[in-house]
């Protein structure tokens, strides 16, 4: 009788998790999609806006990192008041102003406002993704948590997938019409919808389990059973978490993985063109398809992380491996088919390390203090969002090729890797 129960238990929690997996991860994936392809779609947009413009290699590759500057400055705060503020208002607040900003980026017509641009739209999607992360674990247990992480940052691939063929169309399909080029109604067309994500994130999120009314008296009982040690746990200062050594090993090793994440998602474009592609349709659909190896990669490693209970090198290992790709990528030079391959395989494995990496501080760092820790490590980490391009830009001004600059993110790669193995954290009980 009470092995039946049991299995009866376990029945009834497969199906609240069922049940949580519906109601909340298709929303943030989508909210996830279009804040990615809000990042990148600058990519695209270079491919007309530089002669539009006027802009050189470096200038690009500032104005593209400059996003995670004004991000930066800006996440900290944002995510302190999460957890007083409420989930439902603080994405809702992100999502319509970035969205307004985006499409706003229609209005640029020169280097500086391309800057100030792209500056605020950092500073109005501060907060978002680690946001996210703090509000999964409200939510999600650690048994849980690789998996429905690795669902919603499937967002960045989905987004490189149909980013590249969609930003592609728009702009050759939409150019001249009602006297604006392609690239400014690729910037309206794919930001006026997060306007609409943040007025129904009002309606279909709640802030905390306790909140949700779609969710039975029991139902909310099982989840706490199941958040269990999690919940108890909950209590640590955002002081304590902003002096432990650990938290900024975490954040050095994310820096390395991001810089090469978003190097690539920006300048993917141009790598390939530089292979002999010109036609931008086609062009769009080549770029994708490093993404489509970087979705299977995550869901793969998400579930595997989760299966094995193991963190650090479930993101250590596929790092290493980026690095080894993206040197390896520099010989291939010339060959389009070799290069594909690499960068797919290099791509795979940085969003596989991304993945898992943030199944590492949710499990350490409790409670309240969580979501300015969490904040923490990104807000340092995701300053390589700047730096990655911009040093592609830079030395591809400099010396005429990307050769140095992937030589360089493959470093940084291997040394993310590194700090990820040596950094074993201790449980926070």
């Amino acid at each position: 009788m009470e092995a039946i129960q049991t299995a009866n238990g376990r029945d009834d929690v497969v199906a609240l998790y069922d049940k949580l997996n519906w109601r909340l991860l298709p929303f943030l994936l989508i909210c996830y999609l279009f804040a990615y392809l809000d990042r990148v779609n600058v990519g695209f947009a270079k491919l007309e806006m530089q002669s539009a413009l006027g802009l050189s290699d470096a200038a690009y590759g500032v104005g593209a990192g400059i996003f995670f500057l004004g991000y930066v400055l800006f996440e900290l705060p944002s995510n302190l008041l999460l957890p007083r503020v409420g989930a439902r208002k603080t994405f809702s607040r992100i999502l319509v102003l970035w969205g307004i900003t985006s499409a706003c980026m229609l209005f640029v017509r020169n280097v500086p406002m391309f800057y100030a641009m792209r500056f605020l739209l950092g500073v109005f999607e501060a907060g978002f993704a680690p946001g996210m992360i703090y509000y999964l674990s409200c939510w999600y247990g650690p048994a849980r948590m690789a998996r429905a992480i690795a669902i919603v940052f499937l967002a960045g691939p989905i987004g490189g997938i149909v980013g590249g063929p969609v930003s592609a169309w728009l702009m050759t399909s939409l150019a001249g019409t009602a006297g604006l080029s392609g690239w400014q109604w690729m910037f309206l067309v794919e930001g006026l919808p997060c306007i609409l994500l943040g007025v129904l994130a009002l309606f279909l999120l709640s802030n905390r389990p306790a909140d949700a009314a779609w969710l039975s008296a029991q139902e909310k009982r099982m989840l706490e059973a199941e958040l269990g040690a999690s919940s108890s746990a909950r209590g640590h200062s955002f002081k304590a978490v902003a002096r432990d050594p650990r938290v900024y090993m975490l954040a050095i090793a994310y820096f390395c993985i991001i810089a090469a994440i978003y190097a690539m998602s920006f300048w993917l474009p141009t790598i390939l063109k530089a292979q002999g592609i010109n036609d931008t349709i086609q062009l769009g659909w080549y770029s994708s398809i490093p993404y489509v190896g970087a979705a299977f990669g995550m869901y793969f490693i998400g579930r595997r992380s989760d299966r094995c209970g193991e963190r650090r090198y479930h993101s250590a290992v596929p790092a290493i491996l980026a690095a080894i790709l993206l040197a390896s990528s520099i010989l291939s030079d010339g060959n389009l088919l070799a290069t594909l391959v690499l960068l797919t395989l290099a791509t795979t494995m940085l969003f596989m390390a991304y993945t898992v990496f943030w199944a590492i501080p949710s499990e350490y760092i409790k409670g309240n203090a969580a979501a300015g820790g969490i904040a923490l490590i990104n807000t340092i980490g995701l300053s390589g969002g700047f730096w990655g391009p911009a040093m592609i830009g830079w030395t591809k001004t400099a010396t005429g090729n990307m050769h140095l600059g992937l030589l360089v993110l493959a470093c940084m790669s291997m040394v993310g890797s590194i700090l990820l193995v040596a950094n074993k954290l201790p449980e926070k009980q």
